[in-house]
């Protein structure tokens, strides 16, 4: 799978300025980081690649041989963690994945393998409201990860986690995602570097917001 972005341009409503203004950024399979400042469009690009957002000008092509933004593209090529998670609450972590899989047309023997992967087994049949933030995060990543998704899109998977937990999703990520995999990851956690294939740094080409540098 390969995803790029072309004269990408997008501002926030109400916003003076834009997010983006002719931006162009392709991603090849492997493990993308994408770093920089609080606000700077990390998770925006994410929903944007997720054809979540729409963008009034630019384009976004991918290798998929279903149409960008179809129900088809959502639901059998992407797999997207938000910072939220939204896991349903009623439902236990193993249906949580078992939906995930029937929605992408995939066989729900799949769920074990990942609930095993991110170590989730005495874990399946409770529900997200009775676990850990860390166990939650495990859970949505076994969820998004499981239908096999071409392109992974990760929004801060381990902030706020402890060593352990992060280990735990930095061993599924290099030793199950599938080498064809684009895995796009918006993070402040210098704890992923060793595993990333390519690091994009907006700190590097976008303005910083003069008034904190005043501060510190």
């Amino acid at each position: 799978m390969q995803v790029s972005v072309n004269n990408l341009s997008y501002r926030y409503p109400h916003a003076a300025a834009p997010v983006f203004d002719g931006f162009d950024f392709n991603a090849d399979a492997g493990i993308t980081l994408i770093k920089g400042f609080s606000g700077c469009g990390k998770s925006t690009l994410l929903r944007i690649i997720a054809s979540l957002i729409p963008v009034p000008k630019g384009t976004v092509v991918t290798t998929s041989p279903h149409g960008f933004g179809s129900s088809t593209f959502l639901r059998e090529e992407v797999g997207f963690v938000f910072q939220q998670l939204n896991l349903l609450p009623l439902a236990s972590v193993r249906r949580n994945i078992l939906l995930a899989l029937e929605l992408a047309n995939k066989p729900s023997a799949l769920a074990d393998e990942w609930i095993q992967a991110l170590g989730l087994e005495k874990l399946q049949h409770k529900k997200p409201t009775k676990l850990s933030g860390g166990q939650q995060q495990r859970a949505a990543i076994a969820r998004a990860l499981a239908k096999q998704p071409s392109i992974l899109l990760l929004d801060e998977p381990t902030s706020g986690l402890d060593h352990l937990n992060t280990q735990i999703i930095t061993q599924a990520l290099t030793n199950k995602l599938p080498k064809s995999t684009v895995c796009l990851i918006a993070t402040h956690d210098n704890r992923l570097d060793p595993i990333a294939d390519e690091i994009l740094d907006f700190n590097s080409f976008l303005p910083v917001e003069e008034h904190l540098q005043e501060m510190v």
